[in-house]
C-alpha cells in the first residue's frame, strides 16, 4: 500500500513502532493474553513457511530458522516486529512460572518475570524482525533461566 502523505510522514519521522494497551479500568487479564496473543501476520508469514505457531519454545526456535524475506518489505517490517514481539512474550507467559503481562502507564506491554524484572518484548521483537538478532530463543532463555 503506498499512501503518500504516509510516505512523507515516513521519510521524515521512520516507520511506526510498537503496541499499545489501553483500558477504561483494570482489564481483564485473560482478555490482554488473548488480545496480545494473536499476532496474525507472524503467524501468516509462518504458515507460509511451514511453520506451525503452537505456544511453545520449539516453535520460537523454528521461527528463527525462516528466512526473513520480510525484511525488504518498509510496510510489514513494523508490524511483524510487533507480532514477533507479542508472540515472544505469549510464549513467555504461557510457559514461564511466574511470568505475566504488565502495561506501563504509557499503554506499552512488556513481560514481567516473578524476579520483577521487566522485559521489552516488543522491542525484542523488532529487533529480530529487521536484524535476526537477538533470536527469539536467546531471550526466552533468559527469561526462563531467572
Amino acid at each position: 500500500m503506498n499512501i503518500h502523505f504516509l510516505g512523507n510522514w515516513r521519510k521524515k519521522r521512520g516507520p511506526a513502532r510498537g503496541v499499545a494497551v489501553f483500558s477504561d479500568g483494570d482489564p481483564d487479564p485473560s482478555s490482554v493474553v488473548e488480545l496480545l496473543s494473536e499476532c496474525e501476520l507472524l503467524r501468516s508469514q509462518a504458515g507460509q513457511a511451514g511453520v506451525e505457531l503452537d505456544d511453545s519454545a520449539a516453535s520460537l526456535e523454528a521461527l528463527d530458522q525462516v528466512v526473513p524475506r520480510w525484511r525488504d518489505d518498509e510496510e510489514t517490517l513494523p508490524w511483524l516486529g510487533n507480532d514477533a514481539g507479542l508472540y515472544l512474550g505469549t510464549v513467555i507467559v504461557r510457559t514461564v512460572p511466574g511470568a505475566s503481562w504488565a502495561v506501563w502507564p504509557s499503554g506499552h506491554p512488556v513481560v514481567r518475570l516473578a524476579s520483577g524484572r521487566e522485559i521489552d518484548v516488543v522491542d525484542a521483537g523488532h529487533a529480530w524482525a529487521s536484524t535476526g538478532a537477538p533470536e527469539l530463543t536467546h531471550v526466552y532463555a533468559e527469561a526462563s533461566e531467572i
